[in-house]
């Protein structure tokens, strides 16, 4: 089991090429390791709909590094991919979110597991791929995943 379970999105732009480029800063980041990448997978939009499909990922990585700090890192990343942020889940070139990490974390910063997690079928895919039996919430991430009735509409 990793670490951190890191969420990537992006629905404007190159969005495989914007991905590949977050993976590789990913990995550029000194204490931290990519243990794991998911197949990239199409998904419809979720929460606004009115805009282009998006590609999601997830990779697993191992860290000592503390959430607080994977979150600024992530949040950089973001902004060295041109991440600009205008409305609430609206379009984006690049999208990084924590998913889970080995303890939970509820500060004003950051909610981890993501409180999105269990609802959304575009992470879970993914997720799934790479650890199905994910302890997340008292269920296993394949458990979450069942109970979604969009999870068809993901493709890889």
């Amino acid at each position: 089991m990793a670490d951190y379970y890191i969420g990537l999105g992006a629905n404007l732009g190159d969005r495989e090429s914007l991905l590949a480029a977050a993976i590789r800063e990913i990995r550029k980041i000194p204490g931290l390791t990519v243990s794991a990448l998911s197949s990239l997978y199409e998904t419809p939009p979720w929460g606004k709909t009115d805009q282009p499909v998006f590609y999601n990922a997830v990779v697993a990585v191992e860290t000592q590094l503390p959430p607080e700090r994977m979150l600024h890192l992530c949040l950089a990343v973001e902004a060295k991919l041109g991440r600009v942020r205008r409305e609430k889940w609206g379009a984006r070139t690049i999208d990084l979110d924590i998913l889970w990490h080995r303890r939970d974390v509820h500060t004003a910063e950051l909610q981890i597991p993501h409180p999105y997690l269990t609802e959304r079928a575009f992470v879970l895919v993914p997720l799934c791929e790479l650890s199905p039996q994910l302890p997340i919430k008292g269920k296993r991430a394949s458990e979450w995943l069942s109970l979604l009735p969009d999870a068809e509409k993901i493709k890889k």
